[in-house]
C-alpha cells in the first residue's frame, strides 16, 4: 500500500535524505536528461517534500522551494518544483500524480504560482496536469548580468491557477550552481 506524507526539509532525518538521494539517483540514471548530481539535490532542499512510501521503501518524491523570478521586469516569488521522481519499479501506477497533487496544493496555498524545469520523461505528466510551457524568452541573472538561456526554451512549465501570467513575457530566474532552471 502506498502512503503519501509531506514535510519540510528541516524535518527530514538522515535516513530520509539518504533514501531521497538513492531514489533520485536510480530514477534519473542513464535517462535522456543525464544523471542526478549534488547540485540537483541541493536545489530540492529548503522547502516542502512530498514523499510516497510503499511499505518501508521510498518510491516517489518531489519538493517545492521558494525562488525569486522576474516576469516582464517585475519581481515575483514563486514555488519551484524540484526532484520529482518515481522508482522505476513503481512507474505508471499514479505515484507521480499523487506527488504532483500535493506539490500543487503547496504551490497554490503558499506561493500562488509554480514553475518547474521539465525533463523529457516528465513533460507528458506536467502537460496532462495543465502545466503549460512558458513561451516567452528565458534568462538567468548570472554573476555577469542577465543572460539568455535559449537551450531551456520549451522546458520550463508554469502552474498559474489564477491565470494571471502572460506566458509570452520575458522570464528571468536567479543564479544558482548547476542547472539554473
Amino acid at each position: 500500500m502506498t502512503v503519501l506524507t509531506g514535510c519540510h526539509t528541516a524535518d527530514l532525518t538522515v535516513e530520509d535524505r539518504a533514501a531521497i538521494r538513492a531514489l533520485l539517483t536510480d530514477a534519473f540514471r542513464g535517462g535522456p536528461d543525464g544523471d542526478f548530481d549534488d547540485d540537483d539535490l541541493e536545489h530540492a532542499l529548503g522547502g516542502w517534500h512530498a514523499l510516497v512510501h510503499d511499505g518501508d521503501a521510498l518510491v516517489g518524491h518531489g519538493s517545492v522551494v521558494r525562488r525569486q523570478f522576474l516576469i516582464a521586469g517585475r519581481p515575483l516569488p514563486v514555488g519551484y518544483v524540484e526532484a520529482v521522481a518515481v522508482a522505476p519499479t513503481h512507474r505508471r501506477r499514479g505515484i507521480g500524480s499523487l506527488v504532483m497533487t500535493e506539490l500543487e496544493r503547496v504551490v497554490t496555498a503558499g506561493h500562488g504560482v509554480g514553475f518547474l524545469g521539465a525533463s523529457d520523461d516528465g513533460a507528458a505528466l506536467y502537460a496532462a496536469r495543465g502545466w503549460p510551457v512558458w513561451r516567452g524568452p528565458l534568462h538567468v541573472m548570472a554573476p555577469t548580468g542577465v543572460e539568455r538561456t535559449p537551450e531551456e526554451d520549451g522546458g520550463v512549465r508554469v502552474f498559474d491557477p489564477a491565470g494571471s501570467l502572460d506566458l509570452d513575457a520575458e522570464l528571468v530566474c536567479e543564479w544558482r550552481s548547476g542547472d539554473v532552471w
